[in-house]
């Protein structure tokens, strides 16, 4: 890839990539590398192994920052190489140098213009919640346990309250930092799946802990404790001391972000892969 610079001179611009990824934080502190070195995170495992493939230091940004614990079946990332490979090698040579419980699972050439937090449009994530009088051996750590049974009827209701454009103050962590607390939830579906109940819900954005704290009114309406217009009582408030408890992290996947048509990125599959 060149371009021509401002003297006439021919100069060698990187190559920008898309990757998806898909991963089990259970072990890492969120995806964002810390200020301290020996904490594990996704990104810094992801970035290690990239620089191997790429022969020099690599960059990633990604389409949204994950917390400690929280998984990820369609994470997407971008980040800029001289290294021409392609995107077996990128794909097949990456996963090698990760550990097992990190996936790399498609690359691409994208145009330079592409950002794969800024050039998104909307994120979506699943609440995976399971329900058994007994708690779980086989997904442990991938869902959240309750041995109560949930109504989904009364938490699908409870969630219509926060379709739309709000201000999602009482659904945000106290120490959010994003600078307004309005987001706009395109979708919000709540229903069965064997033991599963999963909440699936879309957005152009979420604030910090804004599913988890959603997934714990809504557990809490399904279990009986509150009624479905609590959910709006909690909205209107603006207060994060009246939204309850948070959802632990177990259960959240970010499962897709739509771009532009004009990236022709690959076409998404939500998952978990374990979820139909």
């Amino acid at each position: 890839m060149s371009k021509q610079n401002s003297s006439g001179a021919i100069s060698i611009a990187p190559f920008r990539y898309a990757l998806a990824v898909e991963y089990v934080g259970a072990a890492y502190r969120g995806w964002q590398l810390q200020a301290h070195d020996k904490v594990p995170t996704i990104q810094a495992e992801v970035e290690r192994a990239l620089s191997v493939v790429a022969n020099h230091p690599v960059q990633v940004v990604c389409a949204g920052r994950t917390d400690a614990g929280v998984n990820a079946s369609h994470q997407v990332i971008h980040f800029d190489s001289w290294a021409e490979r392609d995107e077996r090698a990128w794909v097949l040579g990456t996963n090698c140098h990760l550990p097992d419980d990190i996936s790399i699972k498609w690359a691409t050439v994208v145009p330079g213009c592409f950002h794969a937090r800024f050039s998104a449009r909307e994120r979506r994530y699943r609440y995976l919640i399971y329900t058994s009088p007994s708690r779980p051996a086989v997904l442990a750590g991938g869902v959240t346990w309750t041995h109560r049974t949930l109504n989904t009827e009364r938490m699908q209701e409870a969630a219509e309250h926060l379709l739309g454009e709000h201000d999602f103050t009482s659904y945000r962590a106290v120490g959010c930092q994003a600078r307004s607390p309005v987001r706009e939830i395109r979708k919000l579906s709540v229903y069965q799946s064997g033991r599963l109940v999963v909440i699936d819900v879309s957005a152009n954005a979420f604030l910090h802990h804004m599913v988890r704290n959603i997934a714990g009114v809504l557990m809490a309406v399904g279990a009986g404790d509150r009624s479905p217009d609590w959910a709006l009582e909690v909205l209107q408030a603006r207060d994060r001391r009246q939204g309850g408890v948070t959802a632990p992290p177990d259960g959240l996947y970010f499962v897709d972000v739509r771009y532009p048509d004009i990236f022709r990125l690959p076409p998404s599959d939500p998952g978990p892969y374990f979820l139909s």
